[in-house]
């Protein structure tokens, strides 16, 4: 059966000699595995460029009962991104954001107001006004919610977690900022500092790590500090 759907890439493998097995959240049929044939043959270039991970995309999906891999038959971009294939630091922040969906959710997982989120989330990063510094911690606090394991207050972020790496001063500022960006999101404009923010990027991660099964280490956030530096 055939069926319209957007969809976000999460990522891809070569199979055999041209064809691709590429990981899409749908939006409403979850996350599903498809068998892309003849993407990677020299005449084809254009295609295989749909298959970035964090593509927005319109989709017209094989739809199969029977589970295993699936088939497109039709797949054009929602919309081209603008800013996040060229800037370094928007590039490792999606390739952190591709890490996170991937470990959170399990095939054939379907949640519309996660998939809303997602996608808002990576227009919200290939946008020129976004603060990039926050913009991982915005992203963890808000999907959790998504995800179930959302403390109410600020403070559960904080205390709710296995590590206590937090000075009682670190541990003021941590929780006043957290609650500024539960208040604002993106849009906040508070500032703290550099290394209180990464601390506080492990812990949130550290927090994640253990509401999820078999996160395994976060390869993305070698790179979050290369940029951060």
């Amino acid at each position: 059966m055939l069926k319209k759907t957007q969809g976000i890439v999460l990522g891809a493998i070569r199979y055999k000699e041209t064809s691709i097995i590429v990981k899409i959240f749908t939006r409403e049929l979850g996350l599903k595995s498809y068998l892309v044939n003849g993407v990677r043959t020299q005449g084809n270039k254009s295609k295989i460029a749909l298959y970035q991970p964090l593509t927005l995309l319109d989709l017209v999906v094989y739809d199969k009962d029977n589970g295993g891999l699936q088939r497109i038959s039709e797949a054009q971009l929602y919309r081209a991104h603008q800013l996040i294939p060229f800037d370094f630091t928007r590039t490792g922040i999606a390739l952190f954001l591709t890490e996170v969906i991937s470990k959170s959710i399990y095939e054939n997982y379907q949640n519309e107001s996660l998939f809303d989120f997602l996608q808002d989330c990576i227009i919200q990063l290939d946008s020129k006004d976004v603060h990039l510094g926050q913009f991982p911690l915005v992203f963890l606090i808000e999907k959790a919610s998504f995800l179930g394991f959302a403390p109410q207050e600020a403070l559960g972020f904080l205390t709710e977690s296995r590590s206590q790496p937090f000075s009682p001063n670190e541990l003021v500022q941590a929780e006043n900022y957290l609650t500024a960006l539960m208040t604002d999101s993106f849009a906040n404009e508070a500032k703290i500092g550099k290394l209180l923010r990464q601390k506080l990027l492990d812990h949130l991660l550290d927090f994640y790590s253990q509401h999820l099964d078999n996160p395994g280490n976060w390869k993305s956030l070698v790179i979050l500090r290369q940029i951060n530096e």
